[in-house]
């Protein structure tokens, strides 16, 4: 009997994991607010619906006789869309509600490794009393990192002494409607994601991806859901230890082992410093644009990951080819703070070349598809060593064109890549 197989969101990593499906001896269904043309390509249905609204995904989970449900977003995670499916019937490969709040609630993530003496936890107080938040503010003794409990789609946090002064920091909290917020130690070092398939208390990790989070080259800018990433032909990235690596895998291992019955997707984001890995965050779900970093060098059948956590069994050892990748996204100019949409897609899945592409939030019309007011579209190259994947990718943008598009063109070049090596061997010779 083949799988049935319902993805449920419609951005660039949903459409990364449909592409990983492709080939799978399943029939692909997704459901999203938006339709992903991509993906609408490979699924043998694409419903449009509320995926906050568990009612709506479990009825159309049902309408497709689904098996298994791939959640991709966070929000249909803290919506509990998880627990309506498996109450159905429908095994979900993303976890419920209360194991998603190690990414929905960021008060009760650094409580939760307090309590549990999970490695790699920054100093950190919580807060629902905003001007105690400000006082805090001017009693300590360091930057601050301010992040609202709650999900912001990676654009909520502001730091103090890079982004904001504490003036400024304070004046933030202040004018926000956040109920709560986190304020937590800077941490200084370069940024590093690992991820996870967690099934049935066992875990097997994927390669090292570094995000982007800033709109702009040089690391500058606002922060954006991520314009880009890349990661290496072997685990770690080139500023990194294979002791760095199996260090923040044992910070998975342990929240692995605290979190009960947690399945899908753990995403460690950490910040390498002079003393380790530091958990910055983590989410609860593929990373987008990590995902489009990690599925296109899975080797082992995605399907056999979700069947393996569905039929109780640990997760299959994963096999990752050996090559380097670089993705980067093509959003609408003025993205993040004043996008303006109506910009004509001007690549396709076939001009892009040797590159994948992979449709975001795009708007699809008779004459074509068009930007919308969210990122866009993403390329990503794969080859031998992160050089040739760049370039890989700076061809396929070049067919798009830069007409009402805004990209990163540094992600992944060998002069970015060669400033975090040498801040790594800046911070670890002082």
């Amino acid at each position: 009997m083949r799988e049935h197989v319902l993805l449920i969101g419609g951005g660039g990593r949903e459409h990364a994991i449909a592409r990983a499906l492709e080939d799978s001896e399943a029939d692909l269904y997704a459901c999203a607010g938006n339709r992903n043309p991509g993906i609408a390509r490979i699924a043998s249905e694409f419903e449009t619906l509320e995926t906050t609204n568990p009612k709506a995904v479990v009825e159309y989970a049902e309408e497709v006789d689904a098996t298994i449900a791939v959640i991709g977003p966070e929000a249909p995670l803290e919506a509990g869309v998880a627990d309506e499916l498996e109450a159905a019937g429908v095994y979900p490969f993303g976890p419920k509600e209360d194991e998603a709040r190690i990414e929905t609630d960021k008060a009760f993530q650094r409580r939760f490794m307090a309590e549990h003496d999970i490695p790699g936890c920054p100093d950190f107080e919580t807060f629902d009393d905003m001007e105690a938040a400000c006082d805090y503010i001017d009693d300590y003794d360091g930057d601050l990192v301010i992040k609202p409990a709650g999900l912001t789609g990676g654009k909520g946090v502001k730091v103090i002494g890079d982004q904001v002064t504490p003036e400024e920091g304070k004046a933030y909290i202040r004018n926000s409607d956040y109920d709560r917020i986190v304020l937590e130690e800077r941490l200084i070092g370069e940024e590093v994601t690992i991820q996870a398939f967690v099934a049935n208390g066992a875990f097997e990790t994927a390669p090292a991806v570094q995000d982007h989070k800033r709109a702009y080259e040089g690391d500058e800018g606002p922060n954006t859901g991520g314009m880009g990433s890349y990661s290496d032909a072997t685990n770690e990235l080139p500023f990194m230890t294979e002791a760095d690596y199996t260090e923040a895998v044992s910070i998975i291992e342990a929240t692995v082992d605290a979190l009960d019955d947690y399945r899908g997707i753990l995403y460690g984001q950490f910040m390498l410093t002079s003393e380790g890995p530091k958990v910055i965050e983590f989410n609860a779900r593929f990373g987008d644009p990590e995902a489009m970093n990690t599925l296109p060098v899975l080797e082992t059948d995605f399907l056999d990951v979700l069947t393996a956590a569905r039929d109780g069994e640990a997760p299959p050892e994963l096999d990752f080819a050996s090559q380097a990748t670089v993705c980067k996204y093509a959003v609408p100019e003025g993205y993040p703070t004043d996008p303006e949409a109506g910009a004509k897609v001007q690549v396709d899945e076939e001009s892009a070349g040797d590159a994948l592409l992979y449709y975001a939030s795009v708007d699809e019309r008779d004459d074509g598809i068009y930007t919308t007011t969210s990122r866009s579209f993403a390329v990503v190259g794969l080859a031998d060593s992160i050089t040739e994947a760049e370039e890989i990718a700076e061809d396929a943008l070049a067919v798009a064109g830069d007409e009402g598009l805004h990209m990163r063109h540094d992600i992944g070049k060998p002069d970015l890549v060669q400033r975090r090596i040498d801040h790594m061997n800046e911070l670890r010779e002082e």
